[in-house]
């Protein structure tokens, strides 16, 4: 159900071909929540590829959609920053969450090789049998031939248990992670998740973090473990965080931890449906899985744009970039752009590059768990395919009131066993 809230120049429902390129706003997020974002990125890229926008909600930006610009952007942090955000909303004065995805070198690498050997091929071949074992254990566990919302009982389940596996959390508490997640990136407003900012921050700074306090204190008094709350409690670059450091850090790696993969499960599943021939392929040929998940993350794209800051004047596409101006890199148009990508809208699941695409981000930012992620999408998809015959959508999916999230709410499926 879209929700309606006051707007800058609304764009929804209007021909993207017939409002006047200086009008243009895509940090609306009735355009993600209706998933009609394709036609106005597709003109923006032919016509305004570096576009201005001078008034939206969040101030003025630039929109970067084409492929190589946004690489342009990404492989050159000195002059297009990390800091003060990612997101195109300013840090509040009060709540000023600090986390190393928005922070510049030398800070950003030092915190972030602290944490990064959780996700190194060893561990991440350690992890396989137990993503193996959970998966399993959900999905024997699914009514089949009845209606159910696979985005709760099998998107949400595994990222939660991954996490809870990840920071060491209390297993039974799994569900809190991902409510703090979602409280970290939604929109506020009524018949939202939370109705206003002060709410979430409220969660977040009086749930979450004295949560994650109790588990830091109880691991800086013990040897150093590999969960990510040990790394961080005991690691040179981070052991000294103030809360508000420590607070943005797990929020990342919650959101981090949370987002791809569970947007990327539900996504799967609905794509695979909207193209009964590539779900026929899948079917003949199982092999294919390993493409079809990068072409999977590449379609969802679960987080649409980061935003960087200029740090001096510079020219990008043509146009004249002034220090301290907003630059939106929009992932989820660089990901249809045709000149980089061939056949961009359709969903190929034998792809012959199946990892070009931008989901990830690139350079320094890159994310730094795009293999467990995609681990995660591969061992489930092996595991679907020896029980069910299909995971059938029966309803039309709801998607997140979000600009920077994409994800799917609901996903009406049924399972249709395979005969034995």
């Amino acid at each position: 159900m879209s929700v309606s809230r006051d707007q800058y120049n609304t764009m929804m429902g209007r021909d993207p071909y017939s409002i006047p390129l200086e009008e243009y706003d895509m940090n609306q997020p009735e355009i993600y929540q209706a998933n009609a974002q394709d036609k106005y990125f597709e003109r923006l890229r032919k016509e305004a590829p570096v576009h201005y926008c001078k008034d939206s909600e969040n101030g003025p930006y630039w929109s970067v959609t084409r492929y190589k610009d946004i690489m342009e952007v990404e492989s050159n942090p000195e002059i297009y920053s990390s800091e003060p955000t990612i997101a195109l909303a300013d840090p509040e004065e009060d709540f000023d969450i600090s986390m190393f995805i928005a922070m510049d070198e030398p800070k950003h690498g030092d915190q972030r090789k602290t944490v990064q050997d959780i996700v190194a091929p060893t561990s991440l071949a350690n992890l396989e049998p137990v993503i193996r074992e959970r998966i399993a254990g959900i999905l024997d566990t699914l009514p089949v031939n009845e209606t159910f919302n696979w985005v709760d009982k099998v998107s949400i389940e595994l990222t939660g248990q991954m996490l809870a596996t990840l920071f060491d959390f209390p297993f039974e508490q799994r569900r809190k992670l991902t409510y703090w997640s979602d409280v970290a990136t939604c929109i506020p407003g009524p018949g939202e998740l939370v109705e206003t900012r002060e709410q979430g921050r409220d969660i977040l700074l009086n749930e979450c973090l004295p949560a994650f306090v109790e588990l830091w204190n109880q691991r800086v008094n013990e040897p150093p473990k590999g969960d990510l709350i040990s790394m961080l409690a005991h690691g040179k670059e981070t052991r000294d965080m103030n809360p508000m450091e420590f607070m943005g850090n797990l929020v990342l790696l919650i959101v981090g931890g949370n987002d791809t993969t569970r947007n990327s499960l539900s996504g799967g599943v609905n794509f695979l449906n909207e193209n009964p021939d590539q779900y026929a392929k899948l079917m003949a040929d199982q092999s294919l899985i390993p493409k079809m998940v990068p072409e999977i993350i590449r379609m969802q794209t679960p987080l649409s744009l980061m935003r960087r800051t200029a740090t001096r004047d510079t020219v990008l596409g043509g146009q004249n970039i002034k220090k301290g101006d907003k630059v939106a890199i929009w992932f989820i148009s660089g990901n249809r752009d045709e000149e980089m990508i061939d056949n961009p809208y359709d969903f190929i699941i034998d792809r012959d590059r199946p990892r070009q695409h931008l989901s990830f981000g690139f350079g320094i930012h890159r994310c730094m768990g795009n293999r467990l992620a995609e681990m995660q999408l591969r061992v489930t998809w092996e595991e679907i395919l020896k029980r069910f015959e299909k995971v059938e959508v029966v309803g039309k999916p709801e998607r997140a009131y979000s600009v920077l999230v994409r994800g799917i709410t609901d996903l009406p499926v049924q399972l249709r066993p395979i005969a034995k």
